[in-house]
């Protein structure tokens, strides 16, 4: 029975992968199309900052993309989530949020979660990599 279950997660991730790949690379695609069309566009090959963002918001989302293909590749070769990718995906989600927010819309009290998000994912970040990192405080005695 464990056998086929993991059979079966094992055909769902590669489903998943599969997906995310198709996902990714019309995302990439679409971007391309996106920047092009605003680059042939009078006044040529000049981009407004509405645009500007919009086009790094884009590019963002599809770094998230690759982000979360390179989560579920490392589940797939060793059956681990590896939390500093998945704080690292948080991050660029938080990143390309900030980027594309519009300060004229969004109320203090917003600002401030966002501020708290960015905060808590950076202290999480930290912690993952400190606790990765060797302690070489106390050096071996040979």
């Amino acid at each position: 029975m464990i056998k086929l279950v993991e059979a079966c997660e094992r055909f769902i991730i590669l489903a998943l992968v599969v997906m995310m790949i198709i996902a990714v690379l019309l995302s990439t695609i679409e971007l391309g199309w996106i920047m092009v069309g605003q680059v042939i566009t009078p006044p040529y090959f000049l981009l407004d900052i509405k645009e500007l963002f919009e086009l790094f918001g884009f590019f963002l989302m599809v770094l998230i993309g690759i982000e979360l293909l390179q989560s579920v590749k490392t589940y797939l070769r060793s059956s681990q989530i590896h939390v500093e990718v998945v704080f690292m995906v948080a991050m660029i989600a938080i990143a390309r949020k900030v980027i594309i927010l519009n300060l004229h819309e969004v109320s203090g009290v917003s600002l401030i979660g966002l501020a708290a998000t960015i905060f808590a994912l950076a202290a999480g970040y930290y912690v993952v990599k400190k606790a990765d990192k060797p302690d070489d405080s106390h050096p071996s005695t040979p």
